[in-house]
């Protein structure tokens, strides 16, 4: 058995529990201040976490894709999102998509984005979208979990391991974010400015912009 959940140290997310509702119908409710300048802002989010990897560990990459029904994914090769086992013999995810993040959420000023506003933490893409699928890969196994406006609506589902570690969110943005477009060459610049260590490959339907 695994360690008691009641003794696991929050770092970046409240572990005692899966699901912040009133933190997710907040953010909901004032989605212009969570996710201004629309859905570019939410992939902006989760690159955020993929640059805390790459800072980590020296160097890392990522790639966005756009997707031809309007999603978006992001995919890193990072060590993967905290999943440990508790002392049921059950794993568990921290819960980056359905809590807030304590580093930044209530701290706007704590980290500024590379559009220019704050960086609010992942629960914010989960919350202003329609689906969202996140697909988690570490040395200890990967388990993938769908949301629909930030609520689990299946389990940690294990998935086979291909022999990688990293994260892969997949999501759809809100339609009332507007329209998903795709980064300008002065946006690509920005994210290698803001994190060095990230490289970051953007695809349109199959296409490479960078």
């Amino acid at each position: 058995m695994g360690i008691p959940r009641n003794s696991w140290v929050n770092t970046t997310h409240d572990c005692s529990g899966f699901v912040d509702a009133d933190h997710l119908e907040h953010i909901r409710r004032n989605s212009a201040e969570f996710a201004p300048g629309g859905p570019w802002h939410l992939v902006l989010e989760v690159l955020a976490y993929a640059a805390d990897e790459a800072a980590g560990k020296g160097a890392g990459r990522c790639a966005v894709v756009l997707h031809s029904d309007g999603s978006l994914s992001v995919q890193d090769d990072g060590r993967g999102t905290d999943t440990r086992v508790d002392e049921h013999g059950r794993s568990v995810k921290k819960p980056v998509m359905a809590t807030k993040d304590l580093r930044f959420f209530d701290f706007p000023r704590a980290e500024v984005l590379p559009d220019g506003h704050p960086r609010r933490g992942m629960s914010v893409v989960a919350a202003l979208s329609e689906w969202l699928v996140h697909t988690n890969r570490r040395l200890n196994g990967a388990w993938t979990q769908r949301y629909e406006h930030g609520l689990p609506v299946s389990g940690l589902d294990p998935v086979e391991a291909d022999g990688t570690t990293g994260t892969l969110v997949h999501f759809k943005p809100d339609e009332s974010l507007g329209a998903v477009t795709a980064p300008g060459n002065g946006d690509l610049s920005r994210l290698a400015a803001v994190w060095p260590r990230l490289e970051v490959q953007v695809a349109v339907r199959g296409k490479a912009l960078r």
